[in-house]
């Protein structure tokens, strides 16, 4: 069965006057949905623009598993359990909660910045925080989340290419650019396609595109 999320349809959030543009995928702080509360493991899909200077203050977070691809531009990230880098577009970065984290994400670079940010609830709470950057995250290599029983790709397709899509119990697909045909659905930029029960599917480009795939255990 595949459901498709358009868009238009997200939740706006953030604070355009500080600079914060955010559209929510599922039902996220104040804009709640009983019926969108999640998919599978995944509690929230939120794509990020920020402008220069703009960020998010520190604040907490505890058993969630926060994925982060950056699109463009610079993510500086600095939290309570000592680390502090910046996450360039093509980067992954996966910031673990675990029993509890406080962070800042800013942009403070020159340039707009654009992240989707995916928070994934863990199979088992507590444990010491961490955090992971797989810099130049490649096409089609897997990330895998054991903490939430998933995995992580990011496809990128010329025009007309085709990929397999893994079979599983639960597909996410998030377009990030560009238009792709999934299961006889087109999908653009900013849709997403929910999948059960997936297999044998295939995702066809139909422009050169950018698409994250997460693969989930149940």
């Amino acid at each position: 069965m595949i459901s498709v999320h358009r868009s238009e349809d997200r939740y706006r959030g953030g604070e355009p006057d500080a600079g914060i543009e955010t559209r929510h995928a599922l039902s996220f702080g104040p804009f709640y949905d009983p019926d969108n509360l999640r998919f599978g493991p995944i509690l929230a899909c939120n794509e990020e623009r920020l402008v220069p200077g703009a960020g998010f203050d520190e604040h907490p977070h505890s058993h969630t598993e926060i994925v982060t691809w950056v699109v463009e531009g610079e993510l500086t990230h600095r939290d309570s359990a000592g680390h502090s880098t910046v996450v360039r577009a093509g980067d992954l970065a996966h910031l673990s909660a675990a029993a509890g984290v406080r962070h800042v994400e800013r942009n403070d670079g020159e340039a707009p910045l654009t992240f989707l940010q995916m928070w994934l609830a863990p199979l088992d709470s507590g444990g010491e925080p961490s955090y992971t950057v797989v810099p130049g995250f490649a096409d089609a290599t897997p990330y895998a989340l054991p903490a939430a029983g998933a995995v992580l790709r990011v496809r990128r397709l010329a025009e007309g290419e085709r990929t397999a899509l893994p079979d599983a119990v639960r597909l996410y697909v998030h377009v990030v650019r560009g238009r792709v045909e999934v299961g006889g659905k087109e999908l653009g930029p900013g849709d997403a396609a929910r999948i059960t029960g997936a297999q044998g599917l295939e995702a066809v480009a139909a422009t050169g595109t950018e698409f994250v795939v997460w693969e989930m255990a149940g």
